[in-house]
């Protein structure tokens, strides 16, 4: 009980200092503080003679604003810093408009934010990219030496179709020296009757997004005669010239170093556990054919350049400079556009034989030959199985035609890789530029938009 009584008390006691706080706001300064300071009391001290002279109406007025105390600003008022001139003229609707558009010229002036992450990027960056090609360098500009070409600088010269036969290239190569002339290259495809459909495809898109512009010729290889259907389709699909050659019978058959009963083993075993094509024959003769012999074809005889298509493939974007200009200009030995990893089991050896053609012939190798990339240092510095993807593939045909890559295919070929195994084009082209060409004589076609139906 005595406990209820102490906090009604207590409640009582706050109840009469919020009015007396109440009836203190209310009251005037005069009487609410008797204690104030005499200089402070003047403030509300009675008006003269002059006012009680004026009229009843306006005394009573006067009387009552002057009775009536004006609110004390809080603490946290702005209003405490803001002179009291500028107070007694200001409205608060003139300084919310005041704000409003103080903020609108803010807002109006300042940068959006979307860009301010872009600023930071540009600035932390220490060399931007200043050209759509840089990205394109194989190699850093220190690492170049100074009298060697420069792709990038190639690109940005002679990029927007110069060279186009559409812009008078024809006349300007009979006045101008050879090396300006336009390269002996060809597009080349070793494709069958019945990829008629697939290879259409691909003609459509290179000639739209490329060929048409520049008029390199087509050269078609296949194990049997092309039909007139095939032939008249193509040739409806270009207006360049159009080559329709046979592959030679001794390019498409077994060798007779290869035991045929061996042969047939490795066919059986290679289809039973799963490898791609492992038992198919004439997959077989296609991977000697595209390792080491369609360079020496005789309608070849007469290019220095080609670019491999293949059927059921993709080229999406335009292409403004010549290919073919460009790898001859700069150099280069070889184009690719993708790297993959192929099956082990289908070369099993090929790694082996390759470092015993190193051991022979140490001489052949490049000085700045560079097969770290196809090392696995996790598994005792073996072939880690990286290739360049060849069924797209721009090169120099007489790099192929060169000694250390003869040298190279008919060491390989001798050992029975491409039928005791199944040895692919794409490793050996691989490792064979590798092993004979520098780096920077190695080109990555990233600006070509490119897919290959199994690659998807």
């Amino acid at each position: 009980m005595s406990i209820s009584n102490s906090v009604l008390s207590t409640f009582k006691r706050i109840l009469a200092t919020e009015q007396q706080d109440a009836m203190a706001e209310k009251s005037p300064k005069l009487l609410a503080t008797p204690s104030q300071s005499r200089s402070s009391m003047a403030k509300f001290s009675l008006p003269t003679a002059d006012y009680s002279s004026s009229s009843s109406s306006s005394s009573a007025s006067s009387s009552t604003s002057f009775w009536t105390s004006p609110r004390t600003p809080s603490r946290w008022s702005p209003r405490r810093y803001i002179p009291a001139k500028v107070r007694s003229t200001v409205t608060k609707r003139q300084a919310a408009v005041v704000v409003c558009i103080a903020l609108a010229l803010f807002v109006w002036v300042a940068p959006p934010p979307s860009t301010w992450r872009r600023r930071v990027v540009y600035v932390t960056l220490p060399q931007p990219a200043t050209s759509p090609y840089q990205v394109l360098q194989p190699l850093p500009p220190s690492a170049i030496h100074k009298n060697a070409p420069n792709p990038l600088r190639w690109l940005e010269k002679n990029s927007n179709n110069k060279y186009a036969e559409t812009t008078g290239s024809k006349l300007l190569d009979s006045i101008t020296p050879h090396f300006s002339q336009k390269p002996r290259a060809a597009l080349i495809s070793l494709v069958r009757n019945s990829e008629l459909p697939g290879l259409m495809q691909s003609m459509r898109q290179l000639e739209y997004h490329w060929n048409r512009k520049y008029q390199y010729p087509w050269v078609f290889f296949n194990d049997e005669p092309f039909s007139d259907e095939f032939k008249q389709a193509t040739q409806n699909l270009t207006s360049a010239k159009c080559y329709y050659e046979v592959v030679p019978n001794e390019h498409w058959s077994l060798p007779d170093w290869i035991d045929e009963g061996r042969f047939m083993n490795s066919l059986e075993y290679l289809g039973a556990i799963g490898v791609g094509k492992g038992w198919m024959i004439s997959y077989r003769h296609m991977c000697r054919w595209n390792s080491g012999f369609f360079y020496k074809h005789p309608r070849l005889k007469d290019f220095d350049w080609y670019w491999r298509v293949e059927p059921d493939v993709h080229f999406f974007c335009d292409i403004d400079y010549d290919v073919f200009r460009f790898m001859r200009d700069n150099n280069m030995k070889y184009g690719f556009n993708m790297n993959i990893l192929d099956d082990a089991r289908s070369f099993p050896s090929l790694w082996s034989r390759t470092r015993s053609f190193i051991n022979a012939h140490p001489e052949l190798v490049h000085p700045d030959a560079d097969l770290d990339w196809l090392l696995d240092p996790h598994n005792s510095g073996d072939y880690n199985n990286c290739q360049f993807f060849s069924n797209f593939e721009v090169g120099d045909l007489n790099y192929f035609r060169g000694e250390a890559n003869e040298k190279y295919f008919d060491w390989l070929d001798r050992g029975g890789g491409f039928y005791y195994e199944r040895f692919g084009d794409a490793p050996i082209h691989t490792l064979s530029v590798a092993m004979f060409v520098p780096k920077s004589e190695i080109w990555f076609f990233r600006d070509v938009g490119y897919q290959h139906d199994i690659n998807r």
